[in-house]
């Protein structure tokens, strides 16, 4: 059997797509449900996008701090998903899960570090 032909694997097509976008709509929704860090970023990065048009003095800059924001975002996602499958496979400690789990916390701050630098040189750029 190929791996195309494996019964979990999808087949493509429209059906395909709408049942991904479910996914990721449950994704979302159990983010928010069960994150306190994705709801503290949801309601930071919210007001943030809503100000980024009118702060930004150039498509590309608007385009640079939304992205950032979802830059954060996506990140969290990541490193939500990858405690929940270490904490799946086991609550009591062991390094190499606790490593993991410090290596998606370390992806966070650098996807946060470079959301403040993008809006702190957009401020300065803009009123400096």
């Amino acid at each position: 059997m190929t791996p195309s032909q494996h019964p979990l694997k999808s087949h493509g097509g429209l059906i395909r797509v709408w049942r991904a976008f479910g996914y990721s709509l449950q994704g979302l929704r159990a983010a928010v449900q069960h994150e306190a860090a994705f709801r503290q970023e949801l309601v930071i990065g919210i007001p943030l996008i809503a100000a980024a048009p009118w702060l930004g003095r150039s498509l590309g800059e608007v385009l640079a701090l939304i992205g950032a924001v979802v830059l954060v975002w996506m990140v969290e996602l990541l490193n939500s998903a990858l405690e929940a499958l270490a904490d799946a496979i086991s609550v009591e400690h062991h390094a190499l899960l606790g490593r993991a789990k410090d290596f998606g916390s370390a992806a966070v701050l650098m996807a946060l570090l470079l959301c403040t630098g993008v809006w702190g040189w957009v401020i300065v750029e803009r009123w400096a």
